[in-house]
């Protein structure tokens, strides 16, 4: 896959239009959320295991507008989780959320042009299974969970590759949206 290219989007809008289109982006997370609710279940499928594409608009928002909205949005999908499946599922989604973006962004920062899509969206999907982890690991104190952890790893690479294509593919849509 082609090196990273970024450019600020928000260096070009003002707080309104940022504010907007990190709502549009937030609203697309949610229908790329419902779209992968609706794909028929593999065959092969494992507890707490999904594609993530809701994922597709944070890596958007964290290349072309920045750390903070890409927080917003991961927020923002936390609260609409704890309104539609509760606490437990609310915490699931920040924790991942939070710290994948915060894996993403220390890619960034640390390898600048030497990273690609793919291995940033890697990268924010094992963080993000690695933050699930640990909260349910403190969840469910008394079960042993370790042996699930190299599943979450190897569903997380897989996850990671699906997202950074799906998103080198909608990337033209995107920029029309600007």
């Amino acid at each position: 896959m082609d090196s990273l290219e970024t450019f600020r989007l928000s260096e070009n809008m003002n707080k309104i239009q940022i504010l907007v289109f990190s709502g549009l982006l937030f609203a697309i997370a949610l229908i790329l959320s419902l779209v992968e609710s609706l794909l028929p279940i593999m065959p092969i499928a494992v507890p707490g295991v999904k594609i993530g594409l809701s994922n597709i608009a944070v890596m958007y928002a964290i290349f072309f507008l920045g750390a903070r909205q890409a927080y917003a949005i991961a927020i923002l999908k936390a609260l609409f989780v704890f309104i539609t499946r509760g606490f437990i599922a609310s915490t699931l989604s920040l924790s991942g959320g939070l710290l994948s973006i915060t894996g993403m962004l220390l890619m960034l920062f640390l390898l600048k042009e030497k990273v690609s899509y793919l291995g940033i969206s890697v990268v924010g999907a094992v963080s993000h299974n690695i933050g699930q982890f640990l909260v349910v690991s403190l969840i469910y104190v008394g079960v042993s969970m370790w042996a699930y952890l190299p599943v979450l790893l190897i569903s997380g690479v897989i996850a990671g590759l699906l997202t950074a294509t799906l998103l080198r593919i909608l990337l033209p849509a995107f920029k029309r949206l600007i």
